[in-house]
């Protein structure tokens, strides 16, 4: 297997290549204005390790994957076109009024209570760019009123009037019945032909969200159609780099479903998230090699702490109404939380407290930390690991980047250490338990949200600053057991290589499969099933045209089931794709009944009520070749004592008062089995591991490792 793995972050582009029994991974500064200049430093580190030449890689992979933040930073930056909304006649409203909670979606929760103060985020489309025309279909899709084909010719001339560049077409009812999007489509193209200097991009609400909710379904629609540009000239600039180095298979696209396809069959709003979905992909193929049980992912890079949970038995959680930015979207996306908490995240004094904030702005690559010295005046949490001792300035990076201990140190002093009146050393260690805190309850909250314990989980570290921070998370948090996976600082980029693809195609409808006032069961198998297979058609078609043979192709049956009018609704996952009898309905409801159950707690099920069926989804797939990871743990015979560390230096922790001798070990000098106690400090060169007072690590292959919390020595708990 030769593969090529890339997970462009805000800080570093990262960088895994398979070749043959080889594995390697190198990191690069991200180039934001050039996104292929930072994907080529980082393979060329890459390929200088194996004596390989850029020709014969690019030649030879089966194919190149990227995860990308280009979406994201794009958003944040509102760096897109003039959009125009064409809606059904009477519904302009509903993006503005954003169902009257706009304000407080994506916020933190302290802001969201805060009504008095509360401010609604700057439009993507203001509202004279929104147009309705004159049309309208029922629930289930019958016209009601037919499409006025002049007023829409009328519509469409005044926004492009308004200065519109790109069009969104979302008709209320569309996903059941599509046929007046297609015919507004159409109009537009006549209008302005893609020959034409005047062309412009047209998305289709129901081709990127296929259930009802117009207001989540139209601005997943706007979202996509406001990255087009970015993620299209960004994208293509990847993909032309790689045609130009002789790479001629096409480029992957991973998705934040947990998939990936090929860059023509992926929307802009599917690349959101992508790299900490990847990352979660790789923490549950772990999971499930290694029978490590219940894991919470947590990912630690240089801009955000992205968290994911793995729960044994295979249930993956997704969010089917995530908040992107500041709007909600009508996609599935595999569910994470993401904090401002990260290396570059900045340190400031909180006047108001009088103490330190850490977060959420961030320093970014350029200038980066004080210590990068090129420039920057802010502290970081990297500042802080520096100045408590961490981190070596000659080898940060391995060697990429040289720090300046003495402007940390200053910076620190003038932006911290003066308003609280304490020294450098005590204001590094407050940051330190400030984002080590933070990330700390963000874990908690998600398990406890759950109805898990953080007791009953593997923390898994993984990010260039995961290994880090890792002690004082679990500390703060109460796991006993962290495990750093193989190739931690890239993890994402590992996840990237282990994707299949994969497709989600849903639909809204209303089935009433069991009625509780006639107590009749659904009896119209032929329309359910027809339902299925033109959602399976629709993932076939998409993998046939990247490919694929019908022969490799399986599809996975999920529906989303209430009970009566209930808001809360479950996903489960069918075990066969067709019902055709009674009996396999009834097994159906009770495979839906165990799983609301666990959900909500055993007797909570209202089957009184009546039970129906939301929304039918498929998820249509090829597996891919993923790597071997049964054997990067070290096994418990092979535990020993690590040699003499290779020098020992003075480091600062939380809760020690005084200064502490510190080992400070080479990881390429420490083999599988051995077991470092803390306090120590194991660099390699592209992350480092903190073993924290009370802790322990036990090296195993590929930079993998245990880190254990003890009671005493030698005796873990």
């Amino acid at each position: 297997m030769e593969r090529v793995s890339v997970d462009i972050g805000g800080t570093f582009t990262d960088c895994f290549l398979v070749w043959g029994d080889h594995y390697v991974s190198a990191k690069a500064l991200t180039t934001h204005q050039n996104l292929a200049l930072g994907f080529n430093a980082a393979l060329g580190q890459a390929i200088e390790q194996l004596d390989l030449t850029l020709e014969q890689v690019m030649g030879e992979v089966d194919s190149v994957r990227y995860a990308t933040t280009l979406g994201t930073n794009a958003l944040i930056e509102r760096r897109g076109p003039t959009i125009g909304v064409i809606t059904t006649a009477g519904f302009e409203s509903s993006v503005p009024l954003s169902r009257g909670r706009g304000y407080g979606e994506g916020l933190p929760d302290r802001f969201r209570k805060d009504l008095p103060m509360a401010q609604r985020p700057e439009p993507i489309v203001p509202i004279p760019l929104i147009a309705g025309v004159r049309e309208r279909l029922s629930e289930t899709g019958e016209v009601i009123m037919a499409l006025d084909e002049e007023d829409v010719r009328a519509q469409v001339r005044k926004l492009v009037d308004r200065g519109a560049q790109a069009f969104v077409v979302s008709l209320v009812n569309s996903v059941v019945n599509p046929a007046h999007e297609l015919r507004v489509e159409e109009l537009i193209r006549s209008e302005y032909p893609e020959h034409m200097l005047g062309s412009a991009p047209i998305i289709l609400a129901h081709l990127v969200a296929g259930r009802k909710g117009e207001y989540a379904r139209t601005s997943s629609a706007i979202v996509d159609a406001f990255l087009h540009k970015a993620m299209y000239l960004g994208l293509s600039t990847l993909e032309l780099n790689l045609r130009d180095n002789g790479h001629e298979r096409p480029m992957q696209v991973v998705h934040n479903s947990g998939g990936m396809a090929q860059l023509n069959s992926t929307d802009a709003l599917q690349t959101l998230h992508s790299g900490p979905v990847a990352g979660i992909g790789a923490s549950e193929h772990l999971a499930a090699e290694t029978d490590l049980g219940n894991v919470v992912c947590s990912d630690m890079g240089g801009t955000s702490f992205d968290i994911g949970l793995v729960v044994e038995g295979g249930v993956k959680f997704y969010d089917f109404n995530p908040v992107i930015d500041r709007w909600m979207v009508n996609i599935p996306m595999v569910h994470l939380v993401t904090l401002g908490a990260g290396g570059g995240s900045v340190a400031r004094y909180d006047r108001l407290r009088r103490t330190v904030a850490v977060g959420p702005e961030s320093a970014g690559s350029d200038p980066g930390p004080a210590c990068y010295d090129k420039g920057g005046r802010d502290v970081t949490v990297t500042d802080a690991d520096l100045v408590l001792g961490y981190l070596e300035p000659d080898n940060y990076a391995g060697g990429q980047i040289a720090l300046s201990e003495k402007r940390a140190t200053n910076m620190f002093t003038r932006n911290i250490g003066k308003p609280l009146d304490i020294d450098a050393v005590a204001a590094a260690k407050l940051v330190k338990q400030k984002v080590d805190n933070d990330m700390a309850n963000g874990i908690a909250q998600e398990l406890r949200a759950r109805g898990y314990e953080p007791a009953n989980f593997t923390l898994l570290a993984y990010g260039g600053n995961g290994a880090l921070h890792a002690c004082g998370i679990a500390d703060a948090i109460g796991i006993k057991k962290v495990l750093v996976p193989p190739f931690s600082a890239i993890f994402s980029a590992v996840g990237a290589g282990n994707m299949d693809q994969l497709h989600i195609h849903e639909r809204s409808v209303y089935l009433q499969i069991y009625d509780s006032v006639t107590r009749a069961l659904l009896s119209d198998f032929d329309g359910f099933n027809a339902i299925v297979e033109q959602l399976e058609e629709r993932g076939r078609l998409d993998l046939v045209r990247q490919g694929y043979g019908e022969d490799e192709i399986e599809h996975r049956l999920e529906l989303d089931m209430r009970y009566g009018n209930q808001l809360a609704q479950t996903a489960v996952v069918v075990g066969q794709n067709r019902i055709t009898r009674s009996s396999e309905l009834l097994e159906l409801i009770a495979l839906f009944g165990r799983d609301y159950g666990k959900r909500f707690g055993e007797g909570s099920q209202a089957p009184e009520a009546g039970i129906r069926i939301n929304t039918v989804r498929v998820a249509s797939f090829v597996r891919a070749p993923k790597l071997a990871f049964s054997k990067v743990l070290p096994a418990p015979e092979t535990l020993r004592p690590a040699p003499e560390p290779a020098e020992r230096k003075i480091c600062h922790f939380i809760g020690h008062d005084e200064p502490t001798e510190t080992g400070f070990y080479r990881l390429e000098s420490l083999e599988p089995g051995h077991v470092v106690e803390g306090p120590s400090v194991v660099i390699s060169a592209s992350t480092t591991f903190l073993v924290e007072p009370g802790w322990r690590l036990s090296v195993g292959e590929y930079g993998a490792g245990w880190l254990e919390r003890q009671d005493k020595v030698g005796e873990t708990q």
